[in-house]
């Protein structure tokens, strides 16, 4: 199979599909979700008049407290039926834990190997996992599975480890890896440094997880125009994904969007009050899982903000496309006078010579505004530097935070601290995020 037929579809075809399956989602849950059906009651909604895609605005979405506070009523299966559990990163709380069913887990397989084919792999690629597949984490998973279906090899390597993922390569020939872009960085810098001709490797993809590289015109933002520009002969495809929808959407060659997948995910953008944006524009990306059996969810508000594109795809693929995620609607920055996301500050930040790394902390001011401090490593401790890196935001943001140098070995053991399964850029300090 290449593109599964559905994608192929018209948009009117594809919403007349997807409403079928959705009433489906609707039974299941109003007979097994505790939650679901207390929600039903409450609000005094019957789902046998939901019919269309439209009609989901009755219902209230569920929210990430939704989820930590009454996880045990969202699963839907007994523990008998229950083969795995997954936790999320807990990256704006704590995590929340997921039960997956056999059925689930071939779910979980069917999705990524549906991206890995949007990426243009086959069978006869070789992956090497760069991201970390135990620690309860569901990407890396998925990968396996994926790729397993594809009936491709795998070479699990895990996250970090420089030496080791030059000794894999060396050996197994991988021709795909799967990787957090800013890693790839790091295993640029080793290769240089260790005489290790990368460019000679048999890595021609990338699929990277976890960091956005590209800004909303599809243009790669300063993290993938520098792995771009250092490793030429590697392309790079963006996917965006969460635990919560057990769903990814990953870029075809085009480079312009994850592809939606309509028999696996619903997906609405909202506005601060739980309606849909008008077409074009960013909203919060609010999904509802289709075909999942331990804890399926309706109308989840991600908390990322994105938009959608809808204009067909030179790949064949008909069906929406998700951009570049812009941040996330919690980790929403008033600083000055100036809204922003933490994405704004990574971008400058990346792409300013002698930063090694860095750590963005935000926190409430004596004022009760939003106050930034970023913490930079580097050899350069000068007031010269911090002058520049300053006249850099005022130029792109006009406002400028305050910058504390440290040694890049300081700010590397706070990104990656030991329950971590993604490297940490910001730590969010303030009151209304404690």
């Amino acid at each position: 199979m290449s593109i599964p037929e559905i994608e192929l579809r018209s948009p009117d075809e594809i919403k007349a599909f997807q409403e079928h399956e959705l009433k489906k989602m609707l039974d299941f849950v109003n007979r097994k979700s505790v939650f679901y059906k207390r929600l039903f009651a409450k609000h005094k909604i019957n789902i046998e008049k939901i019919a269309s895609l439209e009609d989901l605005r009755c219902i209230p979405p569920t929210t990430k407290e939704d989820l930590q506070e009454h996880g045990k009523d969202l699963i839907c299966v007994e523990k008998s039926e229950i083969i795995d559990y997954i936790t999320t990163s807990g990256t704006l709380g704590d995590p929340v834990i997921f039960a997956m069913t056999d059925h689930d887990l071939d779910r979980l397989a069917y999705n990524e190997y549906l991206g890995f084919k949007c990426a243009g792999c086959t069978g006869n690629d070789v992956f090497q996992l760069m991201t970390t597949i135990d620690k309860r984490f569901m990407a890396g998973l998925a990968y396996f599975l994926g790729s397993r279906m594809l009936k491709s090899a795998m070479v699990r390597v895990g996250n970090g480890i420089p030496e080791l993922q030059w000794d894999s390569i060396q050996r197994f020939s991988p021709t795909v890896v799967v990787a957090v872009p800013s890693f790839l960085l790091t295993i640029i810098d080793y290769a240089e440094k260790n005489g290790i001709d990368h460019h000679a490797s048999s890595v021609k993809k990338a699929v990277c997880i976890g960091e956005p590289m590209r800004n909303g015109d599809f243009t790669y933002n300063t993290l993938g125009r520098k792995i771009t520009e250092r490793w030429p002969e590697v392309c790079l495809h963006s996917t965006y994904a969460s635990t919560e929808m057990s769903t990814s959407f990953t870029e075809c060659e085009q480079g312009t969007g994850g592809h939606h997948h309509p028999e696996l995910i619903i997906v609405e953008f909202l506005d601060d009050h739980d309606q849909p944006v008008p077409k074009g524009d960013y909203g919060e990306v609010t999904v509802t899982t289709l075909g999942v059996e331990g804890m399926p969810l309706l109308r989840f508000r991600t908390g990322d903000i994105s938009r959608a594109h809808d204009e067909p795809c030179k790949c064949g693929r008909n069906t929406m496309r998700l951009g570049p995620v812009i941040g996330r609607k919690k980790q929403m920055i008033k600083f000055k006078g100036t809204t922003l996301y933490p994405t704004a500050l990574y971008d400058i930040l990346d792409n300013i010579e002698d930063i090694s790394n860095y750590i963005v902390e935000v926190f409430t001011n004596q004022l009760g505004t939003d106050e930034i401090v970023i913490r930079v490593g580097s050899t350069v401790h000068s007031e010269a530097f911090e002058k520049m890196i300053k006249d850099h935001f005022r130029a792109k943001l006009r406002v400028a935070p305050s910058i504390i140098f440290e040694s890049a070995d300081y700010i590397s053991k706070i990104q990656f601290p030991g329950m971590s399964r993604k490297p940490v850029k910001l730590i969010d300090r303030r009151n209304n995020n404690k």
